[in-house]
């Protein structure tokens, strides 16, 4: 028996026209006939690997000065950290860009920060195009070069390289982590958190945290587990497809949060103060050849009292704070052992490059004595030793947002000059560590070689034999500005094949080329051509206490020249020191923050700070229109927590306005009970001066309570505003846990005036 063959359908014209889809939308080899029996089938092809790809990890530390790691010459143990340098190297003489967001961004794409757009911190849109707060399109990152070569992508922890009016849930996304080329995202946008109540983001969603400090949760474990998971789902159903894993903790950037065991670990270690510990780092350096044997301690920077001058009360605050750091980086590292453990158990050790740094040097923020309450700084509030003794117990716990004394902060940085945000050593040599077993001629050496962040992802290409493309998704790309350094996984002799870096900052200055550095302290409003620069042969002076700007003026000046060469090639124009600017929301027309009115309805996900109203010296009213029952209480908006913001809710029949001030209470509460059914509650506040003014409670516009306001905040909070429940912990001792509102919550509406006379400023949330 035959099958009688089917006419071609060029002869039937009722029959579908498959032919007209071109043919050339297909692979050679597919076709598409009037059934199966006639058609081919095709397949299109999956991006795959190359045959020596690697998978590759980034663990990136936030405000970790050069001499905190234990293999770095520090007392805080951190034995996961030191055993990936024993089996890999330690760089003595790795650079960044001395702030977060900009080394995040060459770390991504292997471009300078200017060149990039990033010039400060995602939270600012300058107008330049060198400081966007966003990654150009025109540099890919790392993410989204391998992701199109058959990688799995994946970023946990601080992300912060999206403007930050951009991180509600609102969006827009194109800037998130899966908007520049990760398949999945665990962490926080901004640039720190709470690490017992923190801001959350899965993928491009808020979460809430899996558990409560009460039953032990730190986000330094929570944000470990979801890698660990990420990892486990592709090995386990994939597992010949490579990975990239962007870790990057909180720790060591304020708060410092720690369970209390890990702060008891370090009894007794600080009592000797920080002039001996820091000469205690230094020798260790020496003796593991780290740095020179001939290097010496610069003097101590400006602000840093000697141990010996501080009062008991002082050292013992002093000791305390610091002890929570140290706990906070321990912890830390035990969560990354767990990582290690698995890569181990999992048999992909051998097949991962891990890199890990720290994103830029110890932090000066809060001031030279220290502070358990950020809030002070941002709000230019005096801290004082009385303060924060009041305040010793609560250290390193959910109550708690401490940061150490600027003469920790120096030991940090040992043995280099400065701090975070200067381009001096404190600001910009780094630890790193690069893993690699048994693809490291000498493991557990020391290369000496100049490298920078930008360098980071060059190498990681040439390993891993992928080519950066020229044009992504349709974008021309601009060149990779970084040199591999994977020349030193051989023997690491000779000189650094990088041959210059420019750095900037806030106006302060530098530039290395070959072995010679050229610094300044830029001073605002000063002429950027009448600075004086100083100059150091690093080669032969680590720490930078040699000023060598008088013995050799013709070097200083071809590196002077050599730096606005650089800074022309590299997108750095326009110079801008306008620092008090800097640090104050400019909404942008359209932007969430340029609007005067906002209507909030039940369901809304928290609000980061960078999104809330700003209602900061400023006439202002918040009107929630509810429905109530006897007995119905709860929060009706909540913003920050209890180390600073305000809090209006509904307790015991009555309408309650608190308003902290970093521990300072104003309260209003209505007199008499409120009325049932549909009730418009609401606070009015009217400015009668700069950030004072009077403040009254109404319940359907009948006035129920009023107090005066003698000075309210700059800044109100670095969390985010919740609406039907409160921020944790409470703002105001009245309220316990979340306390949901149990009546029903129509909106709340916000309406703004224009009487401002302050700017709020965001402050230095790197």
């Amino acid at each position: 028996m035959t099958t009688k063959k089917p006419a071609a359908a060029s002869a039937n014209p009722a029959a579908p026209q498959s032919a007209a889809r071109p043919q050339d939308d297909f692979p050679t080899s597919g076709h598409i006939g009037r059934s199966h029996l006639e058609s081919s089938p095709w397949f299109d092809p999956k991006p795959k690997p190359s045959a020596g790809a690697r998978n590759v990890i980034y663990v990136v530390l936030d405000d970790v000065g050069y001499s905190d790691l234990g293999c770095f010459g520090s007392e805080i143990r951190t034995p996961h950290m030191d055993a990936l340098a024993q089996k890999g190297l330690r760089f003595s003489n790795f650079h960044t860009t001395t702030l977060c967001s900009p080394t995040r961004a060459c770390l991504l794409t292997g471009r300078n920060h200017h060149s990039v757009g990033m010039r400060y911190l995602s939270n600012f849109d300058m107008g330049w195009p060198s400081g966007r707060g966003a990654i150009s399109h025109k540099a890919a990152t790392i993410a989204e070069m391998l992701r199109d070569v058959g990688y799995g992508t994946f970023a946990v922890g601080k992300w912060h390289i999206a403007p930050t009016d951009e991180a509600s849930a609102a969006g827009p996304f194109g800037q998130w982590p899966l908007g520049r080329g990760f398949d999945r995202f665990y962490g926080f946008m901004n640039g720190s958190t709470d690490h017992y109540h923190p801001e959350l983001i899965e993928d491009n969603h808020p979460v809430k945290a899996p558990d409560s400090p009460e039953n032990g949760y730190h986000l330094s474990a929570d944000l470990v587990d979801q890698a660990i998971r990420m990892l486990s789902n592709q090995v386990s159903l994939l597992p010949a497809k490579p990975f990239f894993l962007n870790l990057a903790l909180g720790a060591g950037h304020w708060p410092h949060q720690a369970p209390a065991e890990y702060l008891a670990r370090y009894d007794g270690v600080y009592e000797p103060g920080w002039d001996r510990i820091r000469e205690q780092r230094l020798a260790k350096q020496k003796a593991m050849g780290l740095v020179p044997a001939a290097t010496e301690l610069p003097p101590s920077n400006p602000g840093v009292q000697p141990w010996a001058d501080l009062s008991d009360d002082q050292r013992r605050v002093s000791v305390r704070l610091q002890q929570a750091y140290a706990g906070f980086l321990e912890h830390a590292d035990e969560q990354l052992g767990r990582l290690f453990a698995f890569l181990d158990k999992t048999g992909l050790r051998d097949n991962t490059m891990i890199v890990l740094l720290s994103d830029n040097g110890a932090s000066t923020d809060c001031g030279p004595e220290g502070t358990t309450n950020i809030l002070r700084w941002f709000n230019q509030i005096p801290d004082s030793t009385e303060r924060n003794l009041a305040d010793l117990d609560d250290i390193g716990g959910p109550r708690s947002a401490s940061n150490y004394p600027w003469g920790w902060a120096q030991v940090s940085n040992t043995p280099t000059r400065l701090y975070k945000g200067y381009t001096h050593g404190g600001g910009v040599r780094d630890p790193l560590i690069v893993s690699w077993p048994g693809h490291i001629a000498d493991e557990g050496a020391i290369r000496h070689q100049f490298h920078h962040v930008t360098d980071v992802v060059p190498t990681v290409l040439e390993l891993c034999c992928v080519k950066a493309p020229e044009v992504y998704r349709g974008t021309p790309q601009l060149p990779i500005h970084g040199t591999s350094f994977a020349y030193l996984f051989g023997k690491g002799e000779g000189a650094s094949r990088k041959d210059v870096q420019y750095f900037e900052m806030y106006g302060h200055r530098g530039i290395w080329h070959k072995g010679w550095k050229a610094v300044t302290c830029h001073a605002p409003g000063q002429s950027f051509e009448l600075e004086d620069w100083e100059l150091y042969h690093l080669d032969e002076d680590f720490a930078e206490t040699r000023n060598l700007a008088k013995e050799h003026p013709a070097k200083l000046r071809e590196l002077i020249e050599r730096w606005w060469a650089e800074a022309g090639k590299y997108d750095v124009m326009p110079m801008d020191d306008r620092r008090d600017l800097l640090f104050r929301p400019r909404p942008k027309p359209g932007s969430i923050r340029a609007q005067t009115r906002f209507t909030f309805y039940p369901g809304i996900a928290p609000i980061p700070a960078e999104s809330a109203p700003l209602t900061q010296d400023v006439s202002h009213r918040i009107a929630a229109e509810v429905e109530l029952r006897e007995g119905d209480e709860g929060t009706l908006v909540s913003f920050g927590n209890c180390n600073g913001g305000y809090s209006m809710f509904v307790k015991g029949g009555q309408l309650f306005y608190a308003y902290n001030r970093c521990g300072e209470m104003t309260r209003l509460a209505s007199s008499g009970a409120l009325p049932l059914g549909r009730v418009t509650l609401a606070f009015e506040f009217r400015k009668t001066g700069i950030l004072k003014g009077v403040g009254t409670l109404l319940a359907n516009g009948e006035q129920v309570a009023e107090a005066r306001f003698d000075t309210t905040m700059r800044r109100l909070s670095i969390l985010p505003m919740h609406i039907g429940r409160s921020g944790l912990p409470a703002v105001a001792d009245e309220v316990a846990d979340a306390f949901p509102f149990s009546g029903r919550l129509e909106k709340i509406t916000y309406e703004l005036g224009g009487d401002r006379d302050i700017v709020p400023p965001d402050g230095d949330i790197d």
